[in-house]
């Protein structure tokens, strides 16, 4: 889920160097590293631009 093309360098290298256990918290303060959009349908989800994979849900 993490976006290794995002322009802020410097979040995705704090968070892909950072302990595991402080990983999520910081993910989570700098979600400009995340790729987008998530779309969830239950327990089904996608992360990207999937159109092909949504239009399949029912």
């Amino acid at each position: 889920m993490i976006n290794e093309e995002c322009k802020d360098k410097a979040a995705l290298a704090l968070v892909k160097y950072i302990a595991d256990d402080e990983k999520e918290e910081k993910v989570l303060a700098n979600q400009q590293v995340i790729k987008t959009p998530i779309v969830r349908n239950g327990k089904l989800a996608t992360v990207g631009y999937q159109p092909d994979a949504w239009k399949s849900w029912n």
